[in-house]
Protein backbone atom coordinates (compact mmCIF):
# COMPACT_ATOMS: atom_id res chain seq x y z
CA UNK A 1 0.00 0.00 0.00
CA UNK A 2 2.56 2.49 0.65
CA UNK A 3 4.03 1.60 -2.21
CA UNK A 4 1.40 2.36 -4.03
CA UNK A 5 1.05 5.56 -2.42
CA UNK A 6 4.42 6.49 -2.90
CA UNK A 7 4.16 5.82 -6.73
CA UNK A 8 0.85 7.89 -6.88
CA UNK A 9 2.74 11.29 -5.14
CA UNK A 10 5.67 10.59 -7.57
CA UNK A 11 3.09 10.91 -10.59
CA UNK A 12 1.56 13.95 -9.51
CA UNK A 13 5.12 15.59 -8.67
CA UNK A 14 5.94 14.88 -11.66
CA UNK A 15 2.90 16.47 -13.47
CA UNK A 16 3.65 19.55 -11.15
CA UNK A 17 6.90 19.32 -12.08
CA UNK A 18 6.37 19.59 -16.03
CA UNK A 19 3.48 22.50 -15.57
CA UNK A 20 5.79 24.40 -13.97
CA UNK A 21 8.81 23.81 -16.14
CA UNK A 22 10.17 27.59 -16.80
CA UNK A 23 12.04 27.42 -19.76
CA UNK A 24 14.99 30.02 -20.74
CA UNK A 25 14.16 31.38 -24.52
CA UNK A 26 18.10 32.05 -25.11
CA UNK A 27 21.36 30.68 -23.69
CA UNK A 28 22.69 34.22 -22.42
CA UNK A 29 21.17 37.68 -22.73
CA UNK A 30 18.38 38.31 -25.31
CA UNK A 31 19.66 39.30 -28.46
CA UNK A 32 18.78 43.49 -29.03
CA UNK A 33 19.00 44.00 -25.27
CA UNK A 34 22.03 42.84 -24.47
CA UNK A 35 23.22 45.54 -21.86
CA UNK A 36 19.47 45.43 -20.08
CA UNK A 37 19.91 45.02 -16.09
CA UNK A 38 16.37 45.75 -14.55
CA UNK A 39 15.02 42.51 -12.92
CA UNK A 40 11.49 41.06 -13.08
CA UNK A 41 8.66 42.07 -10.88
CA UNK A 42 5.78 41.00 -10.03
CA UNK A 43 2.68 43.04 -8.61
CA UNK A 44 -0.63 42.11 -6.86
CA UNK A 45 -2.24 45.71 -5.46
CA UNK A 46 -3.14 47.57 -8.90
CA UNK A 47 -5.57 49.48 -11.25
CA UNK A 48 -6.37 45.83 -13.19
CA UNK A 49 -7.24 44.38 -10.22
CA UNK A 50 -4.72 41.09 -10.76
CA UNK A 51 -1.62 39.46 -10.30
CA UNK A 52 0.90 41.14 -13.44
CA UNK A 53 4.75 40.75 -14.04
CA UNK A 54 6.79 43.50 -15.33
CA UNK A 55 10.38 44.52 -15.91
CA UNK A 56 11.02 41.64 -18.43
CA UNK A 57 14.36 41.29 -19.44
CA UNK A 58 15.10 37.57 -19.67
CA UNK A 59 12.22 36.09 -22.16
CA UNK A 60 11.01 32.30 -20.76
CA UNK A 61 8.56 29.73 -21.70
CA UNK A 62 6.46 27.96 -19.02
CA UNK A 63 5.55 24.98 -19.82
CA UNK A 64 1.94 23.46 -18.90
CA UNK A 65 1.56 19.95 -19.80
CA UNK A 66 -1.16 18.03 -20.79
CA UNK A 67 -1.39 13.92 -18.86
CA UNK A 68 0.22 11.70 -21.09
CA UNK A 69 -3.33 9.86 -21.80
CA UNK A 70 -5.14 13.21 -22.62
CA UNK A 71 -2.13 14.51 -24.85
CA UNK A 72 -3.35 15.36 -28.66
CA UNK A 73 0.11 16.85 -29.91
CA UNK A 74 -1.19 20.57 -30.36
CA UNK A 75 1.33 22.88 -28.76
CA UNK A 76 0.02 26.57 -28.25
CA UNK A 77 2.32 29.45 -27.23
CA UNK A 78 -0.11 31.72 -24.88
CA UNK A 79 1.18 35.58 -24.80
CA UNK A 80 0.08 37.75 -22.34
CA UNK A 81 -1.21 41.24 -22.26
CA UNK A 82 -0.36 44.64 -20.68
CA UNK A 83 -0.10 47.54 -23.08
CA UNK A 84 3.69 46.59 -23.42
CA UNK A 85 4.46 47.35 -19.82
CA UNK A 86 3.34 44.36 -18.14
CA UNK A 87 1.64 40.61 -18.66
CA UNK A 88 -1.70 39.92 -16.95
CA UNK A 89 0.14 36.55 -16.18
CA UNK A 90 -2.99 34.62 -15.00
CA UNK A 91 -6.09 35.58 -16.52
CA UNK A 92 -4.43 36.08 -19.87
CA UNK A 93 -1.72 33.29 -19.37
CA UNK A 94 -1.47 30.53 -16.58
CA UNK A 95 -5.41 30.23 -16.63
CA UNK A 96 -5.47 29.84 -20.24
CA UNK A 97 -3.04 27.55 -20.19
CA UNK A 98 -4.03 25.16 -17.35
CA UNK A 99 -7.71 24.88 -19.52
CA UNK A 100 -5.93 24.06 -22.65
CA UNK A 101 -3.38 21.63 -21.13
CA UNK A 102 -6.61 20.15 -19.41
CA UNK A 103 -7.81 19.51 -22.69
CA UNK A 104 -4.67 17.94 -24.15
CA UNK A 105 -2.79 20.72 -25.86
CA UNK A 106 0.51 21.52 -24.68
CA UNK A 107 0.33 24.83 -23.53
CA UNK A 108 3.48 27.38 -23.09
CA UNK A 109 3.06 30.69 -21.41
CA UNK A 110 5.73 33.29 -23.02
CA UNK A 111 6.82 36.29 -21.33
CA UNK A 112 8.12 38.48 -23.70
CA UNK A 113 10.59 41.46 -23.61
CA UNK A 114 8.69 44.56 -21.75
CA UNK A 115 9.37 48.65 -21.44
CA UNK A 116 11.37 49.34 -18.33
CA UNK A 117 8.91 50.60 -15.46
CA UNK A 118 10.30 53.30 -13.40
CA UNK A 119 7.52 52.92 -10.64
CA UNK A 120 6.29 50.21 -8.90
CA UNK A 121 3.18 50.07 -10.71
CA UNK A 122 2.69 50.10 -14.38
CA UNK A 123 -0.91 49.71 -14.19
CA UNK A 124 -0.04 53.63 -13.38
CA UNK A 125 2.76 54.53 -15.23
CA UNK A 126 1.04 53.32 -18.43
CA UNK A 127 -1.36 56.53 -18.30
CA UNK A 128 2.01 58.99 -17.50
CA UNK A 129 4.45 57.96 -19.91
CA UNK A 130 2.85 60.07 -22.73
CA UNK A 131 1.62 58.47 -26.25
CA UNK A 132 2.16 55.18 -26.17
CA UNK A 133 3.05 54.25 -30.04
CA UNK A 134 6.98 56.21 -29.55
CA UNK A 135 7.10 54.18 -25.88
CA UNK A 136 6.04 50.50 -27.26
CA UNK A 137 7.65 50.94 -30.81
CA UNK A 138 11.40 49.53 -29.94
CA UNK A 139 10.06 46.97 -27.66
CA UNK A 140 7.38 45.22 -30.29
CA UNK A 141 10.03 44.56 -32.51
CA UNK A 142 11.69 42.57 -29.48
CA UNK A 143 8.66 41.15 -28.05
CA UNK A 144 8.22 39.82 -31.83
CA UNK A 145 11.78 38.70 -31.75
CA UNK A 146 10.84 36.43 -28.53
CA UNK A 147 7.56 35.59 -30.39
CA UNK A 148 9.29 33.90 -33.03
CA UNK A 149 12.02 32.29 -30.81
CA UNK A 150 9.50 30.67 -29.14
CA UNK A 151 7.70 29.07 -32.13
CA UNK A 152 11.14 28.00 -33.54
CA UNK A 153 12.41 26.84 -29.72
CA UNK A 154 9.19 24.63 -29.48
CA UNK A 155 9.26 22.83 -33.26
CA UNK A 156 12.71 22.01 -32.30
CA UNK A 157 12.15 20.44 -29.31
CA UNK A 158 9.07 19.02 -30.52
CA UNK A 159 9.79 15.63 -29.53
CA UNK A 160 10.91 16.53 -25.77
CA UNK A 161 7.78 18.02 -25.16
CA UNK A 162 5.57 15.54 -27.20
CA UNK A 163 4.36 17.76 -29.52
CA UNK A 164 3.84 17.46 -33.46
CA UNK A 165 6.22 19.67 -34.86
CA UNK A 166 3.43 20.45 -37.60
CA UNK A 167 0.93 21.83 -34.82
CA UNK A 168 2.43 24.72 -32.99
CA UNK A 169 0.92 27.47 -33.17
CA UNK A 170 0.58 30.75 -31.21
CA UNK A 171 -2.19 33.31 -29.02
CA UNK A 172 -2.04 36.50 -27.36
CA UNK A 173 -4.27 38.99 -26.11
CA UNK A 174 -3.97 43.05 -26.39
CA UNK A 175 -0.22 43.49 -26.67
CA UNK A 176 -0.09 39.80 -26.54
CA UNK A 177 -2.36 39.86 -29.32
CA UNK A 178 -0.22 42.10 -31.20
CA UNK A 179 2.60 40.02 -30.57
CA UNK A 180 0.85 36.87 -31.94
CA UNK A 181 0.19 38.97 -35.11
CA UNK A 182 3.52 40.32 -35.83
CA UNK A 183 4.78 36.69 -35.71
CA UNK A 184 2.18 36.03 -38.08
CA UNK A 185 3.22 38.38 -40.60
CA UNK A 186 7.37 38.16 -40.12
CA UNK A 187 8.00 34.45 -39.52
CA UNK A 188 10.91 32.39 -41.68
CA UNK A 189 10.23 28.52 -42.45
CA UNK A 190 11.42 27.43 -39.23
CA UNK A 191 9.37 29.75 -36.79
CA UNK A 192 5.99 29.58 -39.21
CA UNK A 193 3.27 29.17 -36.64
CA UNK A 194 0.88 26.66 -37.83
CA UNK A 195 -1.78 28.52 -36.39
CA UNK A 196 -2.79 32.03 -34.92
CA UNK A 197 -5.24 33.48 -32.49
CA UNK A 198 -4.81 37.32 -31.89
CA UNK A 199 -7.35 38.04 -28.82
CA UNK A 200 -8.53 42.02 -28.45
CA UNK A 201 -5.14 42.90 -30.30
CA UNK A 202 -3.52 46.16 -30.39
CA UNK A 203 -3.21 45.94 -34.34
CA UNK A 204 -1.58 49.15 -35.13
CA UNK A 205 1.28 48.27 -33.47
CA UNK A 206 2.13 45.02 -35.79
CA UNK A 207 5.01 45.53 -38.14
CA UNK A 208 3.48 44.77 -41.52
CA UNK A 209 6.30 46.34 -43.79
CA UNK A 210 6.23 42.50 -45.49
CA UNK A 211 2.47 42.51 -46.18
CA UNK A 212 0.66 39.46 -45.49
CA UNK A 213 2.52 36.58 -46.17
CA UNK A 214 1.43 33.93 -49.12
CA UNK A 215 2.19 30.68 -47.13
CA UNK A 216 0.40 32.64 -44.02
CA UNK A 217 -1.44 30.77 -41.06
CA UNK A 218 -4.94 30.24 -40.69
CA UNK A 219 -6.52 32.75 -38.07
CA UNK A 220 -8.86 32.85 -35.13
CA UNK A 221 -9.69 36.52 -33.85
CA UNK A 222 -11.72 37.48 -30.83
CA UNK A 223 -12.83 40.62 -29.53
CA UNK A 224 -15.21 42.71 -27.70
CA UNK A 225 -17.53 45.62 -29.49
CA UNK A 226 -17.51 47.49 -26.30
CA UNK A 227 -13.64 47.42 -25.36
CA UNK A 228 -12.92 51.11 -24.09
CA UNK A 229 -9.70 51.05 -25.43
CA UNK A 230 -11.77 50.74 -29.42
CA UNK A 231 -9.84 47.97 -30.36
CA UNK A 232 -12.73 46.06 -32.34
CA UNK A 233 -12.46 47.63 -35.60
CA UNK A 234 -8.64 46.62 -35.28
CA UNK A 235 -9.79 42.79 -35.37
CA UNK A 236 -12.39 43.77 -37.92
CA UNK A 237 -9.22 44.97 -40.47
CA UNK A 238 -6.99 42.15 -39.68
CA UNK A 239 -9.65 39.53 -40.34
CA UNK A 240 -9.96 41.97 -43.76
CA UNK A 241 -6.49 41.65 -44.41
CA UNK A 242 -6.02 38.14 -43.87
CA UNK A 243 -9.05 36.88 -45.87
CA UNK A 244 -8.57 39.77 -48.99
CA UNK A 245 -5.13 37.84 -48.99
CA UNK A 246 -6.79 34.54 -49.61
CA UNK A 247 -6.37 33.15 -46.49
CA UNK A 248 -8.50 31.14 -43.72
CA UNK A 249 -10.01 33.15 -40.86
CA UNK A 250 -12.92 32.90 -38.39
CA UNK A 251 -14.00 36.46 -36.73
CA UNK A 252 -15.86 36.35 -33.45
CA UNK A 253 -16.98 40.01 -31.89
CA UNK A 254 -18.82 39.96 -28.59
CA UNK A 255 -21.05 42.81 -28.37
CA UNK A 256 -19.79 43.09 -24.49
CA UNK A 257 -16.88 42.11 -22.94
CA UNK A 258 -14.69 45.21 -22.57
CA UNK A 259 -11.02 45.03 -23.14
CA UNK A 260 -8.52 42.46 -21.19
CA UNK A 261 -11.52 39.95 -19.93
CA UNK A 262 -9.19 37.04 -20.61
CA UNK A 263 -9.92 33.82 -18.22
CA UNK A 264 -12.39 36.83 -16.25
CA UNK A 265 -15.79 35.85 -15.20
CA UNK A 266 -18.54 38.76 -15.82
CA UNK A 267 -21.36 36.40 -16.35
CA UNK A 268 -21.31 37.57 -20.05
CA UNK A 269 -20.91 35.42 -22.93
CA UNK A 270 -17.45 36.19 -23.17
CA UNK A 271 -17.18 33.92 -20.55
CA UNK A 272 -17.03 31.14 -22.76
CA UNK A 273 -15.13 32.66 -25.47
CA UNK A 274 -12.35 29.57 -25.27
CA UNK A 275 -14.49 27.31 -25.90
CA UNK A 276 -15.36 28.90 -29.06
CA UNK A 277 -11.42 28.36 -29.64
CA UNK A 278 -11.32 25.31 -28.57
CA UNK A 279 -14.20 24.70 -30.88
CA UNK A 280 -12.07 26.15 -33.88
CA UNK A 281 -9.15 24.27 -32.90
CA UNK A 282 -11.62 21.16 -33.08
CA UNK A 283 -12.84 21.86 -36.55
CA UNK A 284 -9.13 22.41 -37.71
CA UNK A 285 -8.35 18.62 -36.48
CA UNK A 286 -5.94 19.89 -33.78
CA UNK A 287 -7.94 18.24 -30.63
CA UNK A 288 -7.78 15.10 -32.14
CA UNK A 289 -4.61 12.78 -31.29
CA UNK A 290 -1.70 14.02 -33.61
CA UNK A 291 0.67 11.10 -36.19
CA UNK A 292 3.60 11.91 -35.73
CA UNK A 293 5.87 12.85 -39.00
Amino acid sequence: MWRRWICTIGMVAGTLAAQDRVIPLYEGPAPGSENWTHTERENTSNLWNTRIVFNVSRPTLTWFAPEPSRANGTAVIICPGGAFFALSIDSEGFDVARWLAARGVSAFVLKYRLVKCETDDPTREVMTRGPLDAVVAPVVKLAMADGLAAVRHVRQHAAEYKVNPRRVGIMGFSAGGTVAAAVAYNYESTSRPDFVAPIYLAYQWVPRERGVPADAPPMFILAATDDPLRLAPQSVELYQDWTLAGHSAELHLYARGGHGFGMRKQNLPTDRWIERFADWLEMQGWMKPAVNP
